[in-house]
């Protein structure tokens, strides 16, 4: 199946879970947040929450700086 990750299409595993996309873009384990279709997955959640085909994913990682 295909899922726009940060704008890109991907090709992910059917029922690829939010914690997989995360694995394939070797997020880091903090400072992370998910949100799909528009919707923030909750990080409890990312283990269980399927992405759908079409599905857009958008990960954004917390950086520090000044």
């Amino acid at each position: 199946m295909k899922a726009k990750v940060n704008g890109l299409e991907r090709e992910l595993a059917d029922g690829a879970t939010v914690a997989a996309v995360l694995a394939l873009l070797d997020a880091p384990p903090s400072g992370v947040a998910v949100a799909v279709d528009g919707e923030v997955v909750p990080r409890a959640a990312w283990e269980t929450t399927v992405v759908r085909d079409g599905a857009a994913v958008e990960v954004l990682t917390a950086v520090q700086g000044g």
